[in-house]
């Protein structure tokens, strides 16, 4: 009786579904949202600090002065560092999502959803961002490199002060293109049952039997967070350049492999 009043309250009309569904659920998509922000940004913003260290391992180079040992673990730190880039990024994230949550549980550890849909996000982020920063220290003039050396400054100063304030400027606008890929790729966390956006959409959908209103919504309130969240970086990366003219790229554009699945 219940569900036979909510779907005759519903207007017949695309436009008049999509307005009523808005209407008396904008709640349960706001908290969608919520959830959505917090989990992109705190896992982007994770996901960078965890490439730094793994870029670190990644880009050992072993020398002739080193022991048997110290090659022992540079060979060991270049091997887990790349096959973490290369599990992550050579599967999607809908499927990490199922057997990091799932695994876990399976041996007895059980964690909050949302933290694990962050860990998910963090972990993704780390993967795509360590080859960005490799491809950036790469092209650093070895002058720079070299000079560091041979004044005897530390690695982890010289990588401090000198390699990454350049790297991380330069690939600012690939590190915003991971924050919007994020922002739609945390759909992919429903597997799971974190209640992001798209969840919200679903569980609206699954009340009132009109999927396309609610997920064309969806698709609408994706498109404004992206389109923001896009206008906001340009705005950033402007400043950090001096007020230049700067057209923050979108996430088509960015030569960067952001395909999480």
């Amino acid at each position: 009786m219940f569900t036979q009043m909510i779907l005759s309250s519903i207007p017949d009309d695309f436009i008049g579904g999509i307005t009523h569904i808005f209407e008396n659920n904008y709640e349960l998509y706001l908290e969608g949202i919520k959830y959505t922000l917090i989990i992109s940004l705190l896992g982007t913003s994770l996901g960078l600090l965890l490439s730094l260290l793994i870029t670190i391992f990644r880009i050992q180079e072993i020398e002739k002065r080193d022991s048997l040992f110290t090659r022992f673990l540079k060979r060991l730190s270049i091997f887990v560092s790349s096959s973490y880039v290369e599990f992550f990024r050579g599967t999607p994230m809908m499927v990490q999502a199922a057997i990091f949550y799932y695994g876990l549980a399976t041996l007895g550890f059980r964690i909050p959803i949302l933290i694990a849909g962050i860990l998910i996000v963090t972990l993704n982020t780390a993967a795509y961002l360590t080859e960005v920063l490799r491809s950036g220290i790469n092209g650093i003039d070895k002058g720079q490199i070299e000079g560091a050396k041979s004044i005897g400054l530390p690695k982890s100063k010289m990588y401090r002060y000198i390699i990454f304030p350049q790297v991380l400027k330069n690939m600012f606008p690939a590190i915003g293109n991971e924050l919007v890929v994020n922002i739609k790729d945390t759909a992919v966390l429903s597997v799971i049952g974190v209640s992001e956006l798209f969840y919200m959409g679903k569980s609206v959908a699954g009340t009132y039997y009109r999927y396309t209103e609610s997920f064309v919504l969806v698709a609408l309130i994706y498109l404004i967070l992206v389109l923001m969240t896009t206008r906001l970086l340009t705005l950033f990366v402007r400043l950090l350049n001096g007020n230049d003219k700067y057209s923050f790229p979108s996430s088509q554009s960015v030569p960067v492999e952001v395909n999480h699945g």
